[in-house]
């Protein structure tokens, strides 16, 4: 028998998904800082871990939300990837009153993080 989740509790599941997420990807960067400093990373290395830790994170949130949630689980991981890039792109416009960086690395890291919350839905 298939469990009903309440109206109110998706949006806070959607919020939980996301510090989730932000919290791996704060976990992920420090792994990625550290191995900079012992290993002495090049750029390409770093932009590699940098798409790794996005794909990484939104996985994690879109997998959290599609085991709670059960239903749709795919839509549910799509939107916490798309929020997750969304959010991020706030941020960095907020810190830095700009929209950093070219059309074309926005766009790579938005499909980065939808489709990683999209294959966390669906493995869920």
């Amino acid at each position: 028998m298939e469990e009903k989740i309440l109206k109110g509790a998706k949006p806070m599941l959607m919020i939980k998904a996301l510090l989730l997420a932000y919290t791996a990807t704060g976990i992920l960067l420090l792994i990625l800082a550290f191995l900079l400093y012992k290993m002495g990373l090049g750029e390409s290395q770093i932009n590699i871990g940098i798409m790794v830790t996005y794909i990484v994170s939104c996985l994690l949130g879109g997998f959290y939300i599609g085991k709670k949630i059960k239903v749709r689980r795919f839509v549910w991981g799509m939107g916490v990837g798309t929020g997750y890039a969304i959010l991020l792109i706030l941020v960095t416009f907020f810190a830095e009153h700009q929209i950093s960086g070219d059309f074309k690395e926005m766009l790579m890291m938005f499909f980065l993080c939808f489709f990683g919350g999209t294959l966390g839905g669906m493995i869920s």
